[in-house]
């Protein structure tokens, strides 16, 4: 009886045919996690962004462009997104220098100081602000030293950007630190024997590596930056076409119940914000074919 099975064959018509089975998901139910998914997102996110879309459609042409275009919203604009930019690529520069440090050295209190990177994250932005400019206006720590030379760092725009680099910091460290963590040291190494030099070593091996990474962290701080508020109030002085953010002129269309104005100058806001989303993903999404090759 078995000669006459494996005469047959698997192929044979006699052979029993077996039944492929499902393939089993990871989450049970798709369709209904799906579902609860797009239901949260459009609860959460959708909603008030459609209600804020749609008050602005209740002005005119005309109204939203005067309201979006007036010059001390243009001079917002120009400081919130010239400190933000300014902000960015001080993060760059620096926060590559920390990321390097806590990846490439050991050193006392190590521990601490990648504990204390993440203090921005978890402090709130009033409380950073407020500290700011207790340390940096002219009766503070900082600021009393250099008084004496002019130098003002609170209540103009030099506070804004100190504020924003300090909330932006993290986003930089963050994002390049575990990519140096996985760089190869061995083509280091190599690079070195066929004689590069430190300059050549990290310039046409390492920075290709850890480049898409940085870019990215410093789109995250600048996207950071163009939407605070609490730690940038306390230390810009507020004062109209000098040192007003664009979170601030939104916040005084509202005291000034002029809804949709301010509806209308969030909704530019909301736009670049959308850009800087797209500009996000197109990084990591490059970082990841990189890494990938």
């Amino acid at each position: 009886m078995t000669a006459a099975v494996s005469a047959a064959g698997p192929h044979s018509p006699a052979a029993p045919s077996v039944a492929k089975r499902p393939a089993k998901r990871v989450l049970p139910g798709f369709k209904l996690t799906l579902g609860f998914t797009l239901f949260y997102l459009s609860l959460i996110v959708l909603i008030p962004l459609s209600a804020l879309v749609f008050k602005t459609f209740t002005l005119t042409w005309d109204q939203f462009v005067a309201a979006v275009s007036s010059p001390r919203v243009i001079a917002s604009y120009q400081l919130t997104f010239g400190a933000s930019f300014l902000a960015a690529v001080v993060n760059a520069v620096f926060g590559l220098l920390v990321a390097w440090v806590l990846v490439r050295y050991q050193f006392p209190g190590k521990k601490i100081i990648d504990a204390l990177v993440d203090l921005p994250f978890a402090l709130p932005t009033a409380v950073a602000g407020i500290s700011l400019t207790a340390l940096l206006a002219s009766n503070g720590w900082i600021g009393s030293l250099l008084e004496p030379y002019g130098i003002q760092l609170a209540f103009n725009r030099n506070g804004v950007v100190i504020a924003l680099i300090f909330i932006g910091l993290p986003f930089v460290v963050r994002t390049v630190q575990p990519v140096l963590e996985d760089a190869e040291k061995e083509l280091e190494e190599a690079a070195t024997c066929l004689g590069a030099t430190r300059w050549q070593t990290f310039r046409f091996v390492i920075f290709p590596t850890i480049g898409p990474a940085l870019l990215t962290g410093f789109a995250m701080a600048f996207a950071r930056g163009v939407g605070e508020y609490g730690s940038v109030i306390f230390i810009a002085g507020n004062m109209p076409m000098l040192s007003e953010i664009t979170p601030l002129i939104i916040i005084g269309k509202l005291e000034q119940y002029d809804y949709a104005g301010a509806t209308a100058v969030a909704t530019v806001m909301l736009l670049a914000s959308f850009f800087m989303l797209l500009v996000i993903n197109g990084l990591q999404s490059w970082q990841r074919k990189r890494s990938g090759s």
